[in-house]
Formats: C-alpha cells, sequence, structure tokens
C-alpha cells in the first residue's frame, strides 16, 4: 500500500507503532524522523525503513511531502477514508 502525506512547516505525524513494515520516501522538504528513540534527519531522495512494532513519528522542518509505503494492507487507514 502507498500513501503520499503532505506537510506543512512543524507539522508532526504522532509518535505510534503499528504491525505493519513501513518505508517512507522523502518526495520533498526535510523531516526529523523518530524511530525508536533515535532521530534521524530525512530530506528529498532519502528514505528510512521501519520494522514491524517499531515506535517512530516525524516532524516537518519546512514543508515537504513523504510516500509512505507499507505491507500488508493497512485496513485502519482505509476504514478513516
Amino acid at each position: 500500500m502507498l500513501m503520499e502525506v503532505q506537510f506543512g512547516a512543524g507539522a508532526a505525524g504522532y509518535e505510534h507503532s503499528h504491525v505493519h513494515e513501513q518505508i517512507s520516501y522523502c518526495l520533498a522538504g526535510r523531516f526529523e524522523y523518530s524511530l525508536d528513540g533515535r532521530i534521524r534527519m530525512l530530506a528529498a531522495g532519502e528514505s528510512i525503513y521501519v520494522p514491524s512494532g517499531a515506535r517512530h513519528g516525524v516532524r516537518a522542518l519546512e514543508p515537504g511531502m513523504l510516500i509512505d509505503v507499507f505491507t500488508p494492507l493497512r485496513e485502519d487507514l482505509l476504514a478513516r477514508r
């Protein structure tokens, strides 16, 4: 499952975990990405792998966009549409 997520400067995705594996690919902007208590900077063209069960969250340092890839399908996100 692919999901495009747009962020304004300072916007944050709250820290959480789920059973799905995830890859976040940065299309634009710069992000501070928290993964299991460690901070990593993510910029356009870079990606990060989030294993199943890992606590993670993100904060946009400037306007930007991420593509999140999940496996298996995130039924919980589809239900929000």
